[in-house]
């Protein structure tokens, strides 16, 4: 819910400025001063299982896929594909109709199985605001970057992109970008069912609430359950303590309890926008639940921040 309009624009957005720190060669655009450009890519025929085991040894949420002959850019794979598969979401049929329910099956098929085609992506020679009008326009968390030859040559997340925004001097607060309405869970509930909150309401991460000790008469924030942790839980084969049998709904009754991150870092609705980002950058998080009197009012994510960079 956005109280006021901001008007933040970091330098880098700014056409025709550019520093001897940031100087580009004359065949790249601007994006390339900010993007990853040793990119991690993988061939069609490695598994799903091999996929999250990548991703989880790299740390990041979403892996490229490329044709091992011409090296091509042909897919891409997120941590939310894999829970979708998994049984949060559409791609859940394939794994219940084809694999009966067989999950060691189903997580060693090859990752083109799930992987989103027609990945949409942008040019080496395009501007970071390019790059934020695509990732807003078209929803999604990241942009491979393509050369003339249609081989990747970089990655743009939001996450880079709204970093810039770390130590910018502004009067706007969380609570002018933060969103209200919020979804939580609870720590009983089984992995699956987060997995359905999840992958239905396109979130990357899910805030858990809970009564304590010191607060027996309201839920406060306990925890925050993301995308990553669950890829973690399947990528470092912590399932396989937990496997009685085949069955992908064993595995997905584990409670989120056991897995979840109850270190929480958030934030108060007071806080300004650019030490937001800043405190993001340092922790490398994307999302922060804002809290008021120990009870969640809101949440604050790297996309909140982009939309403002729009404007």
């Amino acid at each position: 819910m956005r109280k006021k309009d901001a008007n933040i624009r970091p330098k880098a957005m700014d056409r025709g400025q550019q520093d001897s720190h940031t100087r580009i060669s004359e065949h790249d655009g601007e994006i390339m001063t900010i993007a990853k450009k040793e990119v991690i890519t993988a061939p069609q025929t490695i598994t799903i299982k091999e996929a999250a085991e990548i991703m989880v040894k790299n740390k990041f949420r979403r892996l490229p896929i490329t044709d091992s002959g011409s090296g091509r850019l042909v897919g891409i794979v997120t941590a939310m594909d894999i829970l979708d598969f998994l049984g949060g979401g559409s791609k859940s049929k394939l794994l219940e109709e084809k694999y009966k329910d067989n999950f060691l099956a189903g997580i060693n098929v090859h990752v083109k199985e799930i992987m989103t085609r027609g990945v949409v992506s942008i040019s080496n020679k395009d501007s970071i605001h390019d790059a934020v009008e695509l990732i807003l326009n078209k929803n999604i968390g990241a942009l491979p970057i393509i050369n003339p030859e249609e081989k990747i040559v970089g990655i743009i997340s939001e996450r880079d992109i709204s970093f810039l925004l770390s130590g910018v001097l502004t009067d706007e607060t969380v609570e002018d970008l933060m969103t209200t309405s919020v979804i939580s869970t609870t720590m009983g509930t089984p992995l699956e069912s987060a997995s359905k909150i999840m992958v239905r309401n396109h979130l990357r991460r899910l805030p858990v609430v809970g009564k304590t000790d010191e607060h027996p008469d309201k839920d406060k924030l306990v925890g925050i359950l993301t995308a990553t942790d669950i890829l973690n839980f399947f990528g470092n084969n912590g399932m396989f303590g937990n496997l009685t049998s085949n069955a992908a709904t064993d595995i997905f009754n584990t409670k989120i309890s056991d897995i979840i991150e109850t270190n929480v870092i958030s934030t108060s609705p007071d806080v300004k926008l650019g030490d937001l980002s800043k405190l993001m950058k340092e922790k490398r998080i994307g999302g922060l639940p804002v809290v008021k009197d120990d009870e969640i009012i809101g949440i604050i994510t790297e996309r909140d921040l982009l939309g403002m960079m729009k404007k």
